[in-house]
């Protein structure tokens, strides 16, 4: 049984699926898939990704403004505060940093990430980090505002050994998206050997980064059982116990504190 740690769920292609997300959700099950995380990226769309995940026990929620969104509203601490008043909602996030979609002055996106940051302290809730081309800032930022109290994790980790370790010092997860099956991706696939057995999550991240042999193609979170057989074979053990610690670890890390 497998656990997507991190899935858009209010934007994957339902055609397959003859555009019913029950029958995804019917799909997904058979395929092994036993809980998914949903995660917000703005607010604008939030009320209506809630809605479509609340009938379902094996679907969580994180409540968040990605760093790259410029057109809605930026959330203060407050309204996170607010929107994560949910027992469906177990993260904060995806917030972080990016400077390869955003360039300039960007004051704005240091000050989206604090929020978030206050917002997951004051809820005791881990946070979901995204960072591109931001990687030592970001975890400047996290050190600065002790973000080490409530953890969380790197999402679809793209950075080396090195910065891997100095996540982990932090309290943070390490999460392996498809790209770790690219053929490219070695420092990623080196940190998919090195990682603690107890520090690490399995993604999509879909409809985007399919991994081998569906790159370039819409992604599902049914194909979560590629990355981890993927890093089965980096690790020399079984996609069995992959699944098993992936699973354990996303128990531990969102547990209620």
């Amino acid at each position: 049984m497998f656990i997507d740690s991190h899935c858009h769920l209010d934007r994957i292609d339902l055609a397959p699926y003859r555009h019913d997300f029950s029958l995804f959700m019917q799909t997904a099950r058979e395929q092994q898939i036993r809980h998914m995380l949903c995660i917000g990226i703005d607010l604008e769309s939030y009320a209506d990704m809630a809605a479509l995940v609340s009938p379902y026990q094996d679907i969580s929620l994180s409540v968040g403004v990605h760093p790259n969104v410029t057109e809605g509203r930026d959330p203060s601490v407050d309204e996170l505060l607010q929107l994560a008043d949910n027992d469906k909602v177990i993260a904060i996030g995806e917030t972080g940093l990016d400077y390869f979609r955003s360039s300039g002055d960007l004051a704005w996106q240091f000050r989206r990430f604090r929020n978030h940051i206050e917002a997951a302290k004051q809820l005791n809730k881990p946070l979901i980090i995204h960072t591109r081309e931001a990687g030592q800032d970001a975890l400047k930022v996290l050190a600065e505002q002790n973000a080490d109290r409530v953890g969380g994790v790197i999402h679809c980790f793209t950075e080396d050994w090195d910065y891997a370790q100095k996540a982990l010092d932090l309290n943070f997860y390490i999460s392996f998206s498809g790209i770790v099956t690219f053929k490219n991706a070695q420092a990623i696939k080196e940190v998919a050997q090195k990682v603690p057995a107890d520090r690490f999550l399995i993604e999509t991240d879909s409809p985007y980064l399919a991994p081998v042999p569906y790159r370039g193609k819409p992604n599902y979170p049914l194909y979560v059982r590629h990355v981890a057989e993927h890093i089965a074979e980096l690790r020399g053990t079984t996609i069995e116990e992959i699944a098993e610690l992936s699973t354990q670890n996303f128990k531990r890390l969102f547990a209620p504190h």
